[in-house]
């Protein structure tokens, strides 16, 4: 296998904003009366997150859907092309890879955490400390009964610190930075964790900063290079064709 050569890391981080009401669940081992149906996920502070697994998971499948890579089975992509916009950027489990295929993840995702401040103007508006609580009912066509249930959510104008690494190879310029952009773009236009479809999830990235860090950065011999930073994805897109 073609060994390529390390070059340095891009390291990208923005603000997530949440436009409307975002869940992202965790399993409920306790059943509780009168507690939540589908509470979100939340950090050992108790204050709701984002996962870098369901922001790097979306931003693939978006990414295969908007590249063509989409298999009739609906399985992951995976393949051996070292090019692929997709598993370059995101990675392959690809077993028989060919000799001359580099298929490391190049990605990174942190977690988001969330920013408590963005949250302290609706503070006398939220069941909890940091969500709200959706009441929704399931109706059933032949009864037309409505069994209601509670959905907790992150709300609207809360926001979360996200950071992500793309490393850089030999030969890869800045194409995998551009491809994260578009990815965090398509996924702007989508909606992250549950229920997109009744609403939820709609996020925008804002405050987008771009940092370069070559191999002599790590050896202590090089400053990092401010790539640039950006109001919006849009701007950023625009400025790094």
């Amino acid at each position: 296998m073609e060994v390529k050569g390390f070059v340095g890391k891009y390291i990208v981080t923005a603000d997530i904003e949440v436009k409307t009401g975002l869940h992202i669940g965790t399993s409920k081992e306790d059943l509780e009366i009168g507690g939540l149906d589908n509470p979100v996920i939340k950090d050992p502070k108790g204050r709701p997150y984002i996962p870098g697994s369901s922001l790097k998971g979306k931003m693939r499948v978006l990414s295969e859907f908007y590249h063509g890579k989409v298999s009739k089975d609906g399985n992951v992509h995976k393949c051996t092309d070292p090019n692929c916009p997709v598993c370059g950027l995101f990675g392959t489990s690809v077993d028989n890879k060919s000799d001359n295929t580099f298929a490391r993840t190049r990605l990174i995702v942190r977690d988001a955490y969330l920013d408590e401040k963005s949250l302290e103007p609706l503070s006398d508006f939220l069941e909890t400390k940091w969500t709200e609580l959706k009441y929704e009912n399931t109706i059933n066509r032949v009864t037309s009964r409505a069994t209601p249930r509670q959905q907790e959510r992150v709300p609207a104008g809360a926001i979360f610190k996200a950071e992500f690494v793309v490393d850089i190879y030999d030969g890869d310029g800045d194409k995998f930075l551009k491809n994260l952009l578009l990815a965090m773009k398509l996924l702007e236009d989508d909606y992250l964790g549950g229920s997109g479809s009744r609403g939820y999830g709609k996020i925008e990235f804002k405050n987008i900063k771009v940092l370069k860090r070559e191999r002599d950065y790590y050896l202590g011999n090089k400053e990092e290079e401010k790539v640039g930073e950006y109001s919006t994805l849009k701007k950023a897109l625009e400025e790094l064709k």
